[in-house]
């Protein structure tokens, strides 16, 4: 029998420990790779490892679990089948919803063995059922992707709005600072939007760039999702705008807008956007 591999992100070392024994003591042929205290080292050892799951702690310091799921879908090596996903959370509504809307399963806090010993079940399950399949899936169509993209999509990463049944209109406008000077940049002349820091570099239509300071993700929830694509993690482009897109031997996308001769990384995350292909 495989032997499967396990990786826990948790900054709280005492509830990490407690998973680890617990996870041992239900399932005693998995193996734990390693344990990390934030996202960031999480992404790093993940990528070291490759083990077969991931439990994330939804909160961490410096990149939440789903920000670092999201980082480690981009970079995950080709032919591997992408880690299941199980992601550690305090009780939290909002959140809780959007897991079992989209069938990602999720361990509460404090962590209880009667709880985990389902997850493991699950796990267990879906990881002999990928295992029966061959060849390895394909990245793009990997379900834990296409969970995880639908994670993103709803935004809630338990930072959800006081009143989510309240619906902001479409951005018209951008306002950016120029100097000492406030620039109204319609979004109708917006090529795209690449988040840099703390702040979204907005290049127009007739070649200029802006700096907004507000969050890239804030951004898409008010920008038309038809007509403006995500096609990374931070980077946003004008659909209209594509010129070509092309994918090299290791099967990942990358795409020129026209007019342009820069070449834009397109994460294996939204490579849905384009089918055909």
């Amino acid at each position: 029998m495989k032997t499967h591999t396990a990786l826990i992100a948790e900054d709280e070392p005492l509830l990490a420990q407690t998973l680890v024994n617990e996870l041992r003591a239900l399932w005693p042929d998995i193996h734990i790779a390693a344990t990390a205290g934030d996202g960031l080292s999480a992404v790093q050892l993940a990528l070291q490892h490759r083990p077969d799951v991931l439990f994330f702690d939804i909160r961490m310091p410096g990149q939440s679990g789903l920000e670092a799921a999201a980082e480690l879908a981009e970079e995950w090596p080709s032919g591997t089948p992408f880690p299941l996903l199980v992601f550690v959370t305090a009780y939290d509504q909002y959140a809780i919803q959007a897991f079992e809307a989209q069938a990602v399963d999720y361990v509460l806090k404090p962590v209880r063995a009667e709880r985990l010993r389902q997850t493991v079940t699950r796990l267990q399950n879906a990881l002999q059922q990928r295992a029966q399949h061959t060849p390895t899936p394909n990245l793009q169509q990997d379900p834990v992707l296409a969970q995880l993209r639908a994670l993103l999509n709803l935004r809630t990463e338990t930072n959800h709005p006081q009143h989510p049944e309240a619906t902001l209109p479409p951005l018209q406008l951008l306002q950016a600072s120029v100097g000492k000077a406030l620039r109204m940049v319609p979004v109708a002349e917006v090529l795209r939007l690449e988040a840099a820091d703390k702040y979204v570099r907005v290049f127009t239509l007739d070649g200029s760039e802006v700096l907004l300071r507000t969050p890239l993700k804030e951004l898409m929830q008010r920008l038309d999702s038809q007509v403006f694509w995500q096609i990374h993690r931070g980077s946003v482009v004008r659909a209209s705008a594509i010129d070509s897109v092309t994918r090299d031997d290791t099967g990942r996308l990358s795409l020129r807008l026209k007019g342009h001769g820069d070449t834009l990384a397109v994460s294996r995350l939204y490579a849905h956007l384009f089918k055909a292909m």
